[in-house]
């Protein structure tokens, strides 16, 4: 909502408060404890704005006018004299809120923190802000430079220490710092001073998927809000707000709740109004149809209002956009990444309004492929811009397509078209093109592809959020497909995972549709009829698709990948069942130099986790075998891992939950598939009934941890424990939902550790208790 707006619909509010008081009508004397909240008065929402909100000059002007007023309306006349006003007075109204809250969190850090040079100039800014802040007769303008000083000196405080690498896994449900589920969906990420910040759109169908992950809900894509989380690592999400619900004003008695489509969003901040602009593609009936909805607010996990409804940018053959997301610029200015709706043949850029952001200005065409494109992203790297996007077709994964700036201009000339680098084998790691975080780190720049797998409404895997490094290799990027990576959001460095999977496509979800020609594998066929591979239809542990070889008369062949790997020894797995009768079922791992290991997999009716550890592969290419022989019978292959168990960093060790001297506070059980050893802890639904292991460590010093487990709780909620280390809690394992009791997972935490014997524990903090613990791997690096 537009300044004017918002105050004309508090100047509407108010009188609507006055009207609907008792017969004498309010007492002039009388103070309210809160304001009707402007942007929301128009739809008859009214929520409180305090006068704490607003500077005390301000406040008090608006006051005034709004008891003579009150004082006409009890005399059975309204005087248009006295109207204006209270309409100049709503106007002339400064918000300090915002800043208010700013200030606030900034105050809670330390000088220590940070290198002297960027402390001073934020300290600065820090005490100009809390002046502007208490200052009762504080202009807007005021307002406003002192939000933008204080917001561009806290971006450039710079870390007096390193910092830590903390992990992202993928092919997971991820949580929030409470345990609690994250739903973000179709978002992005945004820096806003020292904080990252990140807004994406809840569906009902997340939640159902999550809880079952065993079929699409692509029906259940009803909006369910717009939730803002904050972190400094952008590991560890701690949930902020609602921003935006149903029940939402849009003006003329509309609402959000009423809209057709929620979905693909960004925020700016905007220098002149110091205010925070979500822009986000909206399907709105009653409004004109598809357009761009463009709300506001005053910090960035404010309550944000209802700003404009644009159904039209300039130079596009559509209204609304097909996919869009906000890049801002180097230079702080912001725009509009998008193509057009109908056919999405064409990518644009546009930027926004410079003075308040609230309009999005004629675009400008920067590519075009007949085929259409969606997910449109920006990103820019080593000076160069690059405009990215998936295939068009729906909720399914695809390469991403890739448009260079030529120039230094964003609306500039482009390359035309290429395929990144690193997304063919997996279709960028069975996702979409989403956001990208670019991370401007003390030792190096890294580019994280935050990848949308609409898993809730594709059926293609666990988790909703994939995120990957980007780096540049030669002259063009490259994409890293990882499960799992460890970054520093400090340094901007990053690393692979301890418990990284390098098989690529593992679980056959890239294909949107059955196919000959499994993406990632390359056929081979010793004997038999031409075809004997596919991806059938139902997975182990009640995904949508496996690996199938197989046929009904004799036949040899299978699948091969190659991949990349570092040195160390590995751990290979899988989960197969079998019918007919085979002669050979087996996955070989190969080196360059071509010494193999081989798995033979016994006949199986059910889904079976099969398992062969020790595989020591020199660094370089390995060559992963898939292969089945029959007269007439079928392999059936999914979940398959590569996992490094040791390498050139310390080596692992495994720590069974069933094994002494673990503990487990509850039973041992075998009756769920795909456990190491043989059993897991199932602990008891109680508060503190914990599992706990002893791991000896050669040396001081710190530790990967990896934690297997399984949480199949049909409510969909995490079971969160602390993780307790040598009597002193050290941090909180969310342990979110793996789907079923049969899909397990792995979470990953670094931790100290003393030479000698030192105590795990895993201490449930909810009455569910834990879920199923299979073991703990501890990889320990030297101190």
């Amino acid at each position: 909502m537009s300044e004017a707006l918002k105050r004309g619909g508090l100047v509407a509010a108010a009188l609507l408060f006055m009207s609907a008081a008792a017969p004498g009508g309010i007492a002039a004397a009388a103070e309210p404890q809160a304001a009707p909240q402007a942007a929301a008065a128009p739809s008859g929402h009214v929520s409180g704005h305090s006068a704490a909100d607003y500077t005390a000059e301000s406040w008090a002007s608006f006051s005034s006018a709004r008891n003579e007023t009150a004082a006409l309306t009890r005399g059975g006349s309204e005087d248009a004299t006295a109207r204006a006003k209270l309409q100049s007075a709503a106007d002339g109204l400064v918000m300090v809120r915002g800043l208010k809250k700013l200030v606030a969190d900034y105050r809670t850090r330390s000088a220590s923190g940070y290198t002297g040079a960027s402390w001073a100039p934020f300290a600065k800014a820090l005490t100009t802000a809390t002046g502007v802040a208490a200052d009762a007769s504080a202009t807007a303008s005021e307002v406003a430079a002192a939000k933008t000083a204080l917001v561009t000196a806290a971006g450039d405080l710079e870390a007096a220490d390193e910092g830590t690498f903390q992990t992202i896994t993928n092919d997971t449900f991820w949580n929030d710092t409470s345990g609690n589920p994250i739903y973000s969906q179709g978002g992005g990420v945004f820096k806003f001073g020292d904080t990252y910040y990140w807004y994406g759109v809840h569906y009902t169908g997340a939640e159902l998927y999550r809880a079952d992950p065993t079929r699409k809900y692509d029906g259940d894509v009803s909006f369910v809000s717009i939730p803002v989380y904050s972190s400094k690592d952008l590991v560890n999400w701690k949930f902020e707000n609602r921003v935006a619900t149903r029940s939402t004003g849009l003006g003329g008695g509309a609402n959000l709740g009423q809209a057709g489509w929620v979905g693909r969003l960004g925020v700016s901040y905007n220098e002149n109004t110091g205010k925070y602009v979500l822009l986000v593609q909206a399907y709105l009936p009653s409004m004109g149809g598809d357009g761009v909805l463009i709300l506001q607010g005053d910090s960035p996990t404010d309550t944000f209002d209802y700003a404009h409804f644009q159904t039209q940018i300039v130079n596009s053959p559509t209204t609304g956009t097909g996919d869009q997301t906000v890049f801002t610029d180097d230079d702080g200015k912001d725009y509009l990444i998008f193509s057009n709706r109908e056919g999405r043949s064409r990518a644009f850029v546009a930027k926004l309004r410079e003075s308040d952001s609230l309009r999005v200005e004629p675009a400008v065409q920067i590519g075009q492929n007949s085929a259409g494109r969606e997910g449109n992203a920006m990103f820019k790297l080593d000076g160069k811009y690059y405009h990215a996007s998936s295939d068009l077709h729906g909720w399914n994964t695809s390469v991403t397509h890739v448009l260079e700036s030529t120039t230094d201009n964003i609306q500039g000339a482009y390359t035309g078209e290429y395929t990144l680098a690193g997304t063919e084998m997996d279709y960028s790691h069975v996702t979409q093109t989403g956001f990208f975080v670019t991370v401007k780190g003390t030792k190096q720049n890294t580019v994280i592809f935050a990848g949308d797998r609409w898993a809730d409404f594709a059926w293609n895997g666990i988790g909703y959020n994939q995120w990957m490094p980007v780096t540049r290799t030669g002259a063009r990027p490259q994409f890293h497909s990882v499960s799992q990576w460890q970054f520093n959001a400090t340094t901007g460095e990053w690393r692979v995972g301890p418990a990284n999977n390098y098989i690529l496509n593992p679980a056959f979800q890239a294909d949107r549709i059955i196919v000959p020609q499994v993406q990632g594998w390359t056929n081979f066929r010793e004997s038999g009829p031409s075809s004997i591979v596919t991806n059938a239809n139902g997975g182990a542990n009640g995904s949508r698709f496996a690996l199938q070889i197989g046929a009904s008369q004799a036949y040899a062949g299978g699948v091969r990948q190659q991949i990349t790997v570092p040195a160390g020894a590995y751990r290979l797995s899988l989960f197969a069942r079998t019918t007919g009768s085979l002669s050979t079922a087996q996955v070989t791992v190969t080196d360059a130099g071509g010494n193999s290991r081989t798995l033979n997999i016994p006949a199986s009716s059910g889904w079976t986790r099969r398992e062969l550890a020790g595989i020591q592969l020199p660094a370089g290419t390995a060559t992963v075998t898939v292969r089945a022989a029959s007269g007439n019978g079928h392999l059936f292959a999914d979940d398959l891992a590569l996992v490094r168990t040791s390498g050139d960093t310390p080596s692992e060790r495994r720590y069974e939950a069933e094994t002494a001297p673990a503990v487990c506070q509850g039973t041992i059980d075998s009756n769920q598939a795909g456990f190491s050893g043989s059993g897991f802890c199932n602990g008891n639904a109680a508060v503190g009934a914990y599992a706990q292991f002893t791991v000896n460590a050669s040396a001081a010093g710190t530790a990967t941890l990896g934690i297997r487990f399984a949480n199949g709780a049909g409510s969909g909620s995490a079971r969160p424990a602390n993780l307790i280390v040598n009597g002193s809690t050290v941090g909180t394992v969310p342990f979110g939902s793996t789907g079923t009791w049969t899909a397990w997972s792995t979470e990953a935490l670094t931790v100290s550790l003393n030479a000698g014997g030192n105590t795990v524990r895993l201490d449930p903090t909810t009455a569910a208790g834990l879920p199923n613990i299979d073991h703990l791997d501890v990889n320990a690096a030297a101190g």
